[in-house]
């Protein structure tokens, strides 16, 4: 029987959420060469794919935290997904900007938070972990208490895992980078020669160049 983490692996492969070229890498707005390219936005237009992420959200949240008071949301990419596991649970909902609104009552939360509430906070994918916390010190700042996130992807970078442990947050995702490597090759989305590349590339993203990792000319 497939694990949830293979499982979602295997849909995000399907609907191109997830994009593997390691031998014509994509270049990401941090400037980062990359043989991978995740845009969990997508799977909002799969009904299966959507709702399966959602009800997978709420097993966690429901297994894990115990008794939460709000849900909270990462603009962009987390918002929708946020708002639907809110709805399922009966919950509050807020979501979080990258920076405040620059017109009006220059919100950085949208939605309202009442202090001391427990939340849980929702993301769609955890990279080197920066913006996702910065989620998680405003609401903070607005007195309440993260007691954990939820995400649907990472790519397990180990800057990542001790930006958590540091900021005292814990991260449960729902499928993770080598759990995708594993069905990409099992389903011959890459070739057996591909993975090399694709677990050099985790180890040393910001200083990765491309399949033979040398600098472009």
């Amino acid at each position: 029987m497939k694990t949830v983490e293979r499982l979602l692996a295997e849909k995000l492969l399907k609907i191109r959420a997830i994009k593997l070229q390691p031998e014509n890498p994509f270049t990401w707005a941090s400037g980062w060469n990359s043989p991978i390219y995740t845009d969990n936005r997508r799977t909002l237009s799969y009904p299966e794919v959507r709702t399966f992420i959602k009800v997978e959200l709420c097993r966690v949240i429901m297994e894990n935290f115990g008794s939460v008071d709000a849900i909270a949301g990462v603009a962009t990419g987390a918002i929708a997904q946020g708002a639907l596991v809110a709805e399922t649970l009966g919950l509050p909902y807020v979501y979080v900007r990258s920076a405040p609104k620059d017109h009006g009552l220059e919100n950085l939360i949208e939605g309202n938070l009442v202090p001391g509430q427990k939340v849980v906070v929702i993301e769609d994918l955890i990279s080197t972990g920066g913006s996702s916390l910065k989620a998680v010190e405003a609401i903070r700042n607005a007195g309440c208490e993260v007691i954990g996130m939820v995400a649907i992807f990472t790519y397990g970078f180990p800057v990542a895992t001790r930006k958590f442990k540091t900021a005292q947050v814990e991260l449960i995702t729902l499928s993770n980078y080598n759990a995708m490597l594993e069905t990409a090759l099992e389903t011959n989305y890459i070739k057996p020669e591909d993975l090399e590349t694709l677990q050099e590339w985790r180890k040393d993203p910001a200083n990765w160049h491309g399949p033979n990792n040398t600098p472009a000319v």
